[in-house]
C-alpha cells in the first residue's frame, strides 16, 4: 500500500501523539475521569463525534478489565464544547472473554448546571486473543491510489465554521465522491477515501472509533449542506489494524424525514475489514 503523500519526517507513535494527548483522561476516583476536550477536533460548529467516542473509549479501557472495544454504541444527547469535561463509568458485567460497561460524558452549562453530552454502552475484550479464522464475502473498497485522490488542501474554500480537525488528519478522498466540492453532487450518498493521522501515528482500536466518523458526510453528495449532527453511532471493532493508512467507505441508502443512516467500513493495509459502523444522523432540508 502507498504511504501518505505528505507523511511527516518524524512519525508519532501510539501512546505519544496528538491524538493520544487530546483523548487523555485522568482518573479522579474509581470510575470518574477528568479531561479537556480539544478545540483541535472541531468541524463546522461542533466537536467531532468520532473524537468524542475515542475519549469515552479510552476511559472505559481504563475502567474495564479488558483492553479493547469490541462494540460501542453512543447516543449523542447535546452538543459537546471544547473545554473541561468529566466521564463517569460503570461496570455492568465482567466475564472471562468480555466485559460490559457504560459511560457518560458531562459538561457544565453557563449557569453551572451539569449537562450530559453523550451516553455509551460498550463491550470490551482482547483483540489479540481472537482466532485467525476469517470467512467473509466483504471486499475492500475500490479507491484510486492515494496520489490520484484529493485532500482538504486541494479543494476550494472550506465549509463555514471550524475545520480544525482537517489539520490533524491525513485525508485523501476518492474523486468520484467529490462532486459536492465542485457544486455538482452525484446524488449517490457515497464517500470514500484514504485516512490517517497527520503526525503519522499508526492506528489502534481507539483511532478506529475516530476513523468511522472523520470523512465528510454523505449528505454532501446528496446535495445537502451544513452540519449533520449524529444522533446515535455504533461501532464494531473486528481486528487490530496493521500499520499504514486505512481505507474508509461510507454509504447512505435512505434519507427520510430529515434523518439518514451512514454505514461505514474501515479496511487496513493488509486488506482486513477492521471496523464497521452505522450511525443515524439528522440533516437540515431545504
Amino acid at each position: 500500500m502507498p504511504e501518505a503523500a505528505s507523511a511527516p519526517a518524524v512519525r508519532a507513535t501510539i501512546g505519544d501523539s496528538e491524538f493520544d494527548r487530546d483523548t487523555a483522561v485522568t482518573r479522579r476516583a474509581p470510575g470518574v475521569y477528568d479531561l479537556d476536550l480539544s478545540a483541535g477536533w472541531t468541524i463546522i460548529n461542533a466537536v467531532n463525534g468520532g473524537y468524542l467516542l475515542a475519549v469515552l473509549g479510552r476511559a472505559l479501557a481504563d475502567a474495564l478489565p479488558h483492553p479493547d472495544p469490541f462494540t460501542i454504541s453512543a447516543h449523542y444527547l447535546t452538543a459537546s464544547q471544547p473545554g473541561p469535561a468529566v466521564v463517569r463509568t460503570e461496570t455492568v458485567r465482567t466475564g472471562r472473554t468480555l466485559s460490559t460497561g457504560q459511560a457518560s460524558l458531562l459538561q457544565f452549562d453557563e449557569e453551572g448546571n451539569e449537562v450530559e453530552r453523550i451516553r455509551v454502552l460498550a463491550s470490551y475484550g482482547d483483540l489479540d486473543s481472537l482466532p485467525d479464522d476469517v470467512r467473509t464475502t466483504a471486499k475492500p473498497p475500490a479507491i484510486p491510489p492515494m496520489e490520484q485522490c484529493f485532500g482538504p488542501e486541494d479543494g476550494p474554500a472550506p465549509v463555514d465554521g471550524s475545520s480544525a480537525i482537517t489539520d490533524r488528519l491525513m485525508l485523501k478522498l476518492d474523486p468520484s465522491t467529490l462532486g459536492w466540492a465542485l457544486g455538482q453532487p452525484s446524488g449517490k450518498g457515497e464517500m470514500r477515501g484514504w485516512f490517517g493521522l497527520a503526525d503519522g501515528r499508526d492506528h489502534d482500536p481507539l483511532s478506529l472509533l475516530l476513523a468511522v466518523d472523520a470523512l465528510p458526510p454523505t449528505a454532501f453528495e446528496l446535495g445537502l449542506k451544513g452540519w449533520v449532527p449524529t444522533v446515535e453511532l455504533t461501532v464494531h471493532v473486528r481486528s487490530r489494524p496493521a500499520p499504514g493508512p486505512l481505507r474508509v467507505s461510507i454509504t447512505t441508502r435512505n434519507l427520510a424525514g430529515g434523518f439518514l443512516e451512514e454505514d461505514a467500513e474501515v479496511w487496513d493495509s493488509a486488506d482486513r475489514l477492521v471496523a464497521q459502523s452505522r450511525q443515524l444522523a439528522r440533516v437540515r432540508l431545504g
